[in-house]
């Protein structure tokens, strides 16, 4: 399957307001503006995503605005023992109240109420986390900041993708799964460190149109071997992936491009997943740790997550031809379903 790759900034949109460019790229080069989309505010989906790990726990913070129901969520979960916390907060007909930006590379966002709060700031190299959450559970409090650092001449993976049966829907999604962390949360009293060179994270942003239902298989991972920097995302939903898929390999941040890759899960998602690819370039496998259901329902809008946690190992073809081989890469796999 020949993809599209895109090597220079263009706008996502024709003007009507009508997506007009599929496919893919190594940077942030298709660009995204609300103000001309052609849909109803209701159809629109923005997310920010992060996933950072440490060597005892991964966190995953969230801010997502689905226009009919909005939230923010942070899920902490030990990577030791099958014990995992999350708090969620949700919020009705949001419709672009969050002010999510319109780039992954600049602008920044802050989820607020009363004195809970959570904020993705983007600077030079990197991100910065912060939270402060009273209330995280009854008896305990959960604050952290966390600086991520981007490695040198680093590249991602975006793409945009067109759906069969709907003119003006379209994904566009980022991925970033190469990030060293730095800092700390004090969770009650637990305080979870996050030193650069045992810590990583993963960045996975959208903006989308959404059709009347779709469903998205994503996986990604990251982490070192042997002194480099490994991570991937892998991926495929009922959009048009033709032009341009969101599968990658990372090495020391630099993206080594994959076609198309199949989830082979079992009936027990908690049973080791395999992971293949039509171009022979990857094989993996997947083995779950613990996982987590997602559900949120407003009126006609409703949507699932099923997220499972664990450790990846396998091996994977590099653009040079050459082979590396991985074992343990802390990530997770997901599958989501929404229908309008």
């Amino acid at each position: 399957m020949t993809q599209n790759e895109i090597h220079e900034p263009i706008s996502l949109l024709d003007d009507t307001g009508l997506p007009k460019c599929f496919g893919w790229s190594r940077q942030a080069n298709f660009l995204y503006e609300p103000e001309m989309v052609y849909a109803p505010r209701h159809k629109i989906t923005e997310s920010d995503r992060y996933i950072v790990h440490s060597p005892t726990h991964m966190v995953v913070f969230e801010i997502k605005d689905d226009s009919w129901l909005g939230y923010m969520g942070i899920s902490i979960i030990s990577l030791r023992e099958k014990k995992r916390f999350t708090q969620i907060y949700n919020s009705f007909i949001p419709f672009g109240a969050y002010k999510m930006p319109n780039s992954s590379i600049s602008g920044s966002v802050r989820w607020q109420r009363k004195k809970t709060h959570l904020d993705f700031i983007n600077m030079d190299g990197g991100r910065i986390i912060k939270a402060d959450i009273p209330k995280y559970e009854p008896n305990r409090s959960m604050r952290c900041a966390l600086v991520l650092y981007e490695p040198e001449e680093a590249q991602s993976i975006m793409i945009s993708q067109s759906y069969h049966n709907s003119k003006n829907a379209f994904r566009l999604s980022l991925c970033s799964p190469w990030f060293f962390v730095e800092g700390v949360i004090q969770f009650g009293s637990t305080e979870i460190v996050f030193t650069r060179g045992h810590a990583w994270g993963i960045l996975d942003w959208n903006r989308n149109v959404r059709p009347k239902a779709d469903i998205l298989y994503w996986a990604a991972a990251c982490g070192q071997s042997e002194g480099r920097l490994l991570g991937f995302c892998v991926g495929y939903s009922w959009a048009n992936f033709s032009q341009g898929s969101e599968n990658g390999f990372f090495i020391d941040g630099v993206l080594h491009k994959l076609n198309q890759v199949t989830f082979h899960i079992p009936s027990n998602w908690l049973s080791p997943w395999r992971f293949t690819s039509n171009d022979n370039r990857l094989e993996m496998t997947f083995y779950p740790h613990q996982e987590r259901n997602d559900r949120h329902r407003f009126f006609l809008h409703s949507s699932t997550r099923r997220q499972v946690f664990g450790f990846f190992s396998g091996k994977a073809q590099l653009d040079d031809g050459s082979v590396i081989e991985f074992h343990n890469l802390t990530g997770f796999a997901e599958r989501s379903k929404i229908r309008n």
